[in-house]
């Protein structure tokens, strides 16, 4: 049995549920902790990975179960993209664009590159072959102040 989570757990809805757990485990480092196949044994009803340290939960689309005027699926690629990104919050700026470029060498595109940001972070994103997007960010480390030097005091 898959564990509890006691977070906010994103799920993605995927056109290729397989392959999207291939990516993910080659681009960014996940573990599969289950999966579940639909009764067509084409397509996976439920899957958990684990990436970062967090749950990511996701499942090939269903469009035979959705309703309203999306054409009969629910992947970015159906709806032209999708507006929400999923966040990894890294320790360190140098792991920003590590993270980056192995989700690259296994099939993201990059839509914003790395960069030290005016808030603080070094910040990117990508997309995924799915078209989910990814973002990456690590506080940069603040420079650390220059002592000031000590006054020579006169002696008498």
């Amino acid at each position: 049995m898959a564990k509890v989570q006691k977070q906010i757990v994103p799920y993605l809805t995927v056109s290729n549920g397989v392959a999207a757990i291939a990516f993910y485990k080659k681009g960014f480092g996940a573990t599969e902790i289950m999966r579940m196949p639909a009764e067509d044994k084409k397509r996976l009803m439920h899957a958990q990975l684990e990436i970062n340290g967090h749950a990511v939960y996701l499942s090939d689309d269903f469009p035979e179960f959705s309703s309203g005027d999306t054409g009969g699926g629910r992947t970015p690629e159906k709806l032209g993209g999708s507006p929400v990104g999923m966040f990894i919050q890294l320790d360190e700026p140098k792991a920003v664009d590590k993270w980056m470029a192995k989700a690259v060498k296994a099939g993201a595109k990059v839509t914003m590159p790395a960069a030290d940001q005016f808030w603080g972070d070094r910040f990117g994103v990508i997309t995924d072959p799915f078209g989910h997007s990814w973002q990456f960010g690590a506080p940069i480390p603040k420079p650390k102040k220059a002592a000031a030097p000590k006054k020579k005091g006169k002696s008498k």
